[in-house]
């Protein structure tokens, strides 16, 4: 596949995971040896661990949207910058339900091999988020 094959794939498999919630677009777009470089502690590794959380991710965050800001390739490898918002209206890891809107910034990298997504690196801007639903407060400065 080429860099632009490549991008269409990431960028259908965003649409269908989080914005059509249909998280067994997971076993026919990410490969089975999928590694995950920047998971979250509690998940398992690989391709089970990437289910397990975005199960946790869209039932705390029913209403979650991701809109694609930027998208590059270079060989192998697509980025994405998105913003992602959603209503936490159910728990979310350690957080209790807060019925409040978080608006934040992702940057996801993936390496596609043989049609399907094989490694992932990303940067999610986590304090913005957890400062939204009220999770940390937000430092006042004079």
């Amino acid at each position: 596949m080429g860099s632009e094959e490549n991008v269409a794939l990431f960028r259908r498999f965003v649409d269908e995971l989080i914005n059509k919630r249909n998280v067994a677009v997971i076993d026919s777009m990410v490969a089975e040896d999928f590694v995950e470089h920047d998971g979250l502690p509690g998940f398992p590794a690989g391709r089970e661990g990437l289910k397990q959380l975005f199960a946790a991710v869209l039932g705390g965050f029913p209403d979650l949207h991701a809109r694609v800001e930027d998208s590059m390739a270079q060989g192998d490898k697509v980025m994405l910058r998105m913003t992602w918002r959603g209503t936490q209206t159910r728990p979310f890891l350690f957080l209790p339900p807060s019925d409040k809107e978080a608006t934040f910034g992702v940057i996801d990298i993936v390496r596609v091999a043989n049609g399907k997504l094989v490694e992932h690196w990303g940067i999610t801007d986590q304090l913005s988020a957890f400062q939204q639903l009220g999770a940390i407060p937000v430092p006042a400065f004079q």
